[in-house]
């Protein structure tokens, strides 16, 4: 049927699906052991939702399993990319990847403790922050006593590296 005999109510607007955390072009995907059990939580979860709901309205129904197929095919991208990095076979005593890092910003008060995770598993709250991070980046190859060089801008911050600690039971 030509578009021109559909009425206007009876198209349906393609669901609007947010996009993932950004991770830069030809960038690796890497993740933690725990960020790789979290985003196959997350597709267990989205199947669940998919397969328990229901609604009489035919529309939403379709429009649900829209929205829902059109999260898990974004999220399989990312399981597929995945490469699992454990912080464990790497060296201990500088900055890496899943590195737990106490540092000093040269005008902060008090140090800050984060830990460098993949993009999907960064979150502010949880003083957690993805590789791809300006800070991380700075930070990454330093060690113990190193200072790291922060460009914000025309600004410079020295970043003093006061502890690095990995998770000894990844899982």
């Amino acid at each position: 049927m030509s578009r021109g005999f559909v009425r206007e109510g009876d198209q349906e607007e393609a669901p609007v699906i947010p996009p993932r955390a950004a991770l830069p072009e030809h960038t690796p995907n890497y993740v933690t052991p725990q960020g790789f059990k979290a985003l196959k939580a997350e597709k267990l979860k989205l199947l669940e939702e998919l397969s328990d709901f229901k609604s009489k309205d035919e529309r939403e129904q379709r429009r649900k399993a829209a929205e829902i197929d059109g999260k898990l095919n974004l999220l399989n991208e990312r399981i597929n990319s995945a490469r699992v990095l454990d912080a464990t076979n790497q060296t201990m005593d500088e900055v890496r990847f899943g590195a737990t890092v106490t540092y000093k910003i040269e005008s902060a008060k008090s140090p800050v403790t984060l830990k460098i995770v993949g993009v999907d598993e960064a979150n502010v709250r949880e003083k957690k922050i993805a590789f791809v991070a300006p800070i991380a980046k700075a930070m990454i190859g330093k060690k113990v006593g190193e200072i790291a060089h922060l460009a914000l801008g025309e600004e410079e911050r020295k970043i003093e590296i006061l502890q690095i600690t990995y998770d000894s039971n990844p899982e």
